[in-house]
């Protein structure tokens, strides 16, 4: 029994629909595979499913972009719009610029600085000079703020050592009264000092 003609058209089920979508899916990245093996071809499929996932197959002997590559020489047709050659250009534009800066700051450090005319040359020594006052001047702040740091530390240092001063002060004249009242007792209740038997 052979199977029978189905008509083309949309499925209305949601649940055939995904089934036939799967298996069918399946079945087109069987046959790109196959071409590939067996023509020596470069296939390259991408389907889009009403869920909006992708699935893509590419000959093992290329990549998408290659292929996207020969689409365009061979159609004539840009695939690229205005706001990616835009993208392009700013990328451009970046890495000029990043070149520029490197060249700079490889002159600040004293290299390659044959190139560079008299002009240029007072230029880069006006931005070594601004620099180096900027370094001194920071070093200042530095310099001034470890001293302030230090006075801080020894207003505390001399605050503590006077507070110690007046407890050992408090605390010698407890001993002092400690030892009056222990003078002034009457021998028989002051507490001996325990001596080993002498044997």
């Amino acid at each position: 029994m052979g199977r029978g003609k189905i008509e083309i058209k949309r499925i209305e089920s949601s649940s055939n629909r995904q089934v036939t979508y799967s298996k069918r899916r399946n079945g087109i990245i069987k046959k790109a595979k196959e071409i590939t093996v067996l023509c020596d071809t470069k296939v390259s499929l991408v389907v889009f499913g009403s869920s909006g996932k992708m699935h893509e197959f590419c000959s093992p002997s290329t990549t998408l972009i290659e292929m996207l590559d020969n689409y365009q020489k061979s159609t004539g047709k840009k695939l690229w719009d205005a706001k990616h050659e835009n993208l392009n250009n700013e990328i451009d534009q970046i890495k000029k610029e990043n070149d520029n800066m490197q060249t700079k700051l490889r002159h600040l450090k004293g290299q390659d600085i044959t190139s560079l005319n008299h002009k240029e040359l007072m230029v880069l020594e006006d931005a070594l000079e601004n620099g180096l006052v900027n370094i001194r001047d920071r070093q200042i702040e530095y310099v001034n703020m470890l001293r302030k740091n230090e006075q801080i530390l020894e207003e505390e240092n001399n605050k503590l050592y006077n507070e110690l001063q007046q407890r050992m002060v408090a605390v010698d004249g407890n001993v002092r009264e400690m030892n009056d009242l222990y003078n002034q007792m009457p021998f028989a209740f002051r507490v001996q000092p325990i001596q080993p038997n002498l044997h």
